[in-house]
Order: structure tokens, then C-alpha cells, then sequence
């Protein structure tokens, strides 16, 4: 029998999808029975009931009742931003799951045509200094294509670890508390290893799922917040906790109500196994994790023992992503590994439909962009979310139905016509761009196919949002160039702390003609090395730097402004570029 309530299969799996003795490493973490507190295993019925799952006895596709004709219009608003977008990714485990080839990494992170465009990946951090370099390859390629690298350990060197008995596991395992200091030294040596290989991370986990560690190190909330209180302080980058496995909020409460563990934590993190959407919100994060970021850090949904290319089960993954956008305002949505028969990625190396799901929203909502206000759900089963990014607008549409659904988009405070991109994925087709629409007066109507996903790309003309939290900035007044205008115009904006910094360039268009594909060429001061960026790519990390545009950003129309970014380190010079020419030709820096 297989067990699932709002998809919790992720420990639940009894069709395994490996058969030759599950090898595999990551099945023989992933399918053991929970413990709640500490209870056993026995009485799985009960031990789900307790956790808000629902069982059934099948996997079976959704099937819905044709709507009408038209939806009520999906009212968008460009103006109302929501939470800042880190990005989307997955798992690369080189010990546990062999390393991606070098092909397919650049299908992972790749922005192209065909490709996934993700922009996150997290990487495990190994118990031995000796196993440090394995996921090296992937995470140097992952940055040379503009995604963010964190990690996540699963044990402490085995020195600091001391058992204990937990319920009926007589060997259950836990930090030494004479160790946390030096477990604080190791997560940083880890971070300095990987920076002075070509790698910044962007954060680190004090631990990966503490309150699901039957096969790794057990942790409890009380001792989160004693090491994020006395010992997260000494380690350079920033910290991510708790990763509990279900986003149980008794894990993360004590971190925010704890003002000195909560100045000490920079990311909450958390995995969505088995959550129901009723549980996705978090109210007492909005409360006091003003400063904080809030990411999903590892899932695979509906279930690890179907096929990737499953169809229409695949969508199920599109709604859950748009669930933890909109309803849990999550920054980031990671799968748990990138290559695997159920996952994004098949083992040939080549997208999956659950795959597809992801790179609706992976390759075109891009780090930096904010979610914005837009009606979630218009018609029965069909799941609506949009984004910003300057002047470039992204709107993802689910359809359930078994029948299609003519939809309206209005886009508010925006008289803004023209071309519209757009890229659906349905039974036949996986994110194959279709024919460009048209928008008029800030209104779009699409035909959402029976059981489809579609996203739809433009660029408006508006008020920015005023928000200060959120990196979309308006774009510059006009001013008098010294060759009278003719050429482009740069913004660049700093955000720097003691090593590093990011970076805010906007580009408009002052010409009349529009611009068709496009490269920002500009020296960075020395000292300064790009580690990650987005809405374009960037080559080399140092010295005379070039942004080309991406597939989605490339054209650029007479008035028109982008914006693309980039996060960088620096050795004490936190100078701006001087200049900038965009296509060879010297821009005006604003």
C-alpha cells in the first residue's frame, strides 16, 4: 500500500523505484518509517492521521469537471510586490547519487531553450575533509552559469558525535555539546574550502532535517537555538536552519522567538514532505522574521516511486510550486536530487515533465525578482502566480481541467501593449514556445489547454513597486548624456558588508530603434570576483566583465529598461565600474 496525504510519500515509499537491492543511497535514506517524538514506528495509520495526512490506496491522476468557457479575469498587479525570489534548483549528491556529466549540468543550469534553467543548488557538505572536493565540479559549473550554491550536512565528523537512546533507536546520534565549536570551525572550513576553490556560498545549514535522523544526527529545537546562539556567530557565511522534514514550526518557532539565536540565523529552511497546504502559511515568521529569508530547501512531490514523465500527475508538482510561492511565500523551491527517475531531470539527461514544471517557473523567474499580487485561483483548478523584475513581468498558469480555460490577465496600473512570449507544456509538448500574443491596455486573454501549464513573459510600462525590500528599482530619471543622449543608460547600485556585495544594473534603452540581443561589457575593480548572478550571464567572474542577455530578456524596446544583477566578493575594494558599453557603444551611467 502506498501512504499519501498532500504528498507524503517521501518516507513512505514501499515501491521503490530502484529494485537491484536498493543501492542507491538516496532510497535508503528517503523510505524509512517516521518517528514522531518518540514514538516507533508501529501504527503508521496513526502516526500519519497525528501528522494532518490524509491515506488513500492509490496514485491516481486528478480528474476534474469541464469549466466554463471563461474564467473570471486574473487581476495582476505590478505595483504590490510580495517576497524577493532567491530561485529555483535542486540536489547534486556526487557520493550518493554519482556526479551530473558535464552536459548535464549545463541542462540544469542553463537559461536556454530545452534546458532547466535552475538557478539554485544545494550540495552536502561531507563529514571528511576528504570528500569536500566531489560535488566541486558541479557547483563551479553551476556558478560560471549564474546559480547560487549552499549546503546542508547530514553528519558531523564522526569525533564530535556521541549516541544516545532516542524511543527505540538505541544508537541514535548527536552533536557532543564539547563540540559545537568545533563544529562551527568545520562548517566554515567547509565554506572557506569551497570560496577558495571558486564557489561562495551563499549560505549553510546547521544541519539537514534534525527532527527525521534515524540514519544521521539528531538535533533538538532547544539545541538549534544553543548553537545558533553561542556558535553560529563564528562561521562566514550565512546560516540556514532547521530544515526540519515537514516544516514543523515547533523546530522553528524557538529560532524566532529567541532574539539572539534569531540575530545569529539568516535563512529559515524548511522541507515540504508531507505538508499539507493548509500548514504551508507561516504566520509568526511574518511576525518577527522581518530581515530573514524563507526557503524551501528540499522536496520531491508527489511521490519518489512514479515516473518523472507521469502525465497529468506532473502537474501536481506546477500547483505545489505555486502553493509554496503564494500561499507559504517561500524565496526558494529545491528538489531534493536534480537527476533521478522521479525527479527534473531524467537519467539520459534529458527533462522531465515534473522537470517542465519547474523550468515554467525556473527559467524565466530569475533571482531578484519579486512575486507580485495576482488572483491565485480564478476558475476551479486553474493556479495563477506572476513576478517582476524592472520592467519584465512573469505570469505562471496551471490548468487542471480536462478542458480548457479562456483566461483573462489584467494588469494593473499599466496601459502597456504588445508582444507577449509564452511557453506551455501539456500531454504532447514540454516548455515548446508557442506563437507570441498580444496584450492591450495591460490586458492579455490566453487559452489555457486541458491540463497545461503555461507561462507568459512581457514588459510593461508603470509605477515600480515601492517596496524598499524588494531589489526592482524604477528606472532612472532622464538626464543629459555628454553625447546628447544617444547611447544607453546604466544605473548601478551597491549593496555591499565586509567581503562581499551585490550589485543592481539596470539598462535602458534611450534610442529609437529596439535592441536585439544585447552584451554590458565593464571592468570590475580589482579585488572584485562575480560569484553569481541573474537575468544574465556573466564571463568572466573578474577583470573586463560581459552580461549578455538571456533567452527571455534579449529584446529591448526604445524607452525600455532591464535590470540584471550579480553578487560578488571583494578584498577591501568596494569601487564601482566606470564605464559601460552596451553592443560597443558607451553608455550614459545615471
Amino acid at each position: 500500500m502506498l501512504f499519501i496525504g498532500s504528498g507524503f510519500c517521501h518516507r513512505l515509499s514501499i515501491a521503490a523505484v530502484d529494485t537491484d537491492d536498493e543501492k542507491d543511497e538516496d532510497m535508503r535514506n528517503h523510505q524509512h518509517e517516521p518517528v514522531i517524538g518518540d514514538r516507533s514506528v508501529l501504527g503508521r495509520r496513526a502516526v500519519l492521521t497525528a501528522m494532518g495526512a490524509v491515506p488513500v490506496l492509490a496514485v491516481t491522476a486528478s480528474v476534474f469537471h469541464a469549466p466554463d468557457a471563461e474564467a473570471a479575469a486574473a487581476n495582476v498587479n505590478p505595483s504590490s510586490p510580495r517576497q524577493t525570489i532567491r530561485g529555483f534548483g535542486g540536489m547534486a549528491h556526487a557520493a550518493w547519487i554519482g556526479d551530473l556529466t558535464a552536459a548535464q549540468r549545463d541542462m540544469a543550469f542553463g537559461t536556454g531553450e530545452g534546458r532547466l534553467g535552475f538557478s539554485l543548488l544545494r550540495i552536502p557538505v561531507g563529514e571528511s575533509q576528504s570528500a569536500w572536493s566531489r560535488d566541486l565540479a558541479t557547483a563551479k559549473r553551476a556558478v560560471e552559469l549564474g546559480a547560487t550554491v549552499f549546503a546542508s550536512p547530514w553528519n558531523p565528523p564522526a569525533s564530535m558525535i556521541e549516541t544516545f537512546t532516542r524511543g527505540s533507536q538505541t544508537n541514535a546520534k548527536r552533536l557532543k555539546y564539547s563540540a559545537y565549536g568545533a563544529y562551527a570551525q568545520h562548517l566554515n572550513d567547509f565554506t572557506t574550502y569551497m570560496r577558495n576553490n571558486g564557489v561562495n556560498l551563499y549560505g549553510i545549514s546547521v544541519q539537514n532535517e534534525p527532527d527525521y535522523a534515524t540514519d544521521w544526527t539528531w538535533w533538538t529545537s532547544a539545541e538549534i537555538v544553543r548553537f545558533l546562539r553561542e556558535n553560529a556567530g563564528a562561521i562566514s557565511t550565512r546560516i540556514i536552519a532547521p530544515e526540519s522534514f515537514q516544516y514543523v514550526k515547533s523546530m522553528s518557532d524557538p529560532i524566532l522567538n529567541d532574539a539572539t539565536a534569531l540575530a545569529n540565523v539568516d535563512i529559515i529552511g524548511a522541507h515540504l514532505y508531507g505538508t499539507s497546504y493548509a500548514n504551508f502559511p507561516y504566520p509568526l515568521f511574518k511576525q518577527k522574521g522581518a530581515g530573514k529569508e524563507l526557503w524551501m530547501t528540499e522536496v520531491y512531490y508527489p511521490n519518489s516511486s512514479d515516473s518523472g514523465d507521469l502525465w497529468p500527475q506532473a502537474l501536481d508538482v506546477g500547483e505545489h510550486i505555486h502553493h509554496a510561492m503564494v500561499d507559504a511565500e517561500f524565496q526558494t523551491y529545491v528538489w531534493w536530487t536534480i537527476r533521478r527517475s522521479y525527479g527534473p531531470m531524467r537519467e539520459d539527461g534529458q527533462i522531465s515533465k515534473r522537470g517542465a514544471m519547474m523550468a515554467h517557473f525556473a527559467r524565466f523567474v530569475r533571482p531578484g525578482y519579486a512575486r507580485i499580487d495576482a488572483t491565485a485561483n480564478p476558475t476551479a483548478n486553474v493556479f495563477v502566480s506572476a513576478y517582476r523584475g524592472g520592467n519584465t513581468v512573469v505570469i505562471v498558469a496551471v490548468n487542471k481541467n480536462t478542458s480548457p480555460v479562456t483566461q483573462q490577465f489584467t494588469l494593473a496600473n499599466t496601459t502597456a501593449s504588445g508582444s507577449v512570449a509564452n511557453w506551455l507544456t501539456d500531454a504532447s509538448r514540454t516548455v515548446a514556445p508557442q506563437s507570441g500574443l498580444n496584450m492591450t491596455n495591460g490586458s492579455l486573454t490566453a487559452t489555457l489547454p486541458a491540463r497545461s501549464a503555461m507561462t507568459f513573459v512581457t514588459s510593461i510600462s508603470s509605477t515600480p513597486p515601492t517596496s524598499p525590500s524588494v531589489p526592482v528599482s524604477p528606472s532612472p530619471s532622464p538626464s543629459t548624456s555628454p553625447n546628447g543622449g544617444a547611447g544607453p543608460r546604466v544605473t548601478y547600485t551597491m549593496s555591499t558588508w565586509n567581503s562581499g556585495f551585490t550589485a543592481t544594473i539596470s539598462i535602458t534603452n534611450t534610442g529609437t530603434s529596439t535592441i536585439n540581443g544585447w552584451t554590458l561589457a565593464f571592468a570590475l575593480p580589482s579585488g572584485q570576483s562575480i560569484t553569481s548572478g541573474w537575468n544574465a550571464t556573466f564571463s568572466p567572474s573578474s577583470g573586463q566583465v560581459s552580461a549578455r542577455n538571456v533567452s527571455y530578456n534579449g529584446t529591448l524596446a526604445p524607452g525600455a529598461t532591464i535590470e540584471i544583477g550579480f553578487q560578488a566578493t571583494h578584498t577591501g575594494n568596494p569601487a564601482e565600474p566606470t564605464a559601460f558599453t552596451l553592443n560597443g557603444i558607451p553608455c550614459t551611467v545615471a
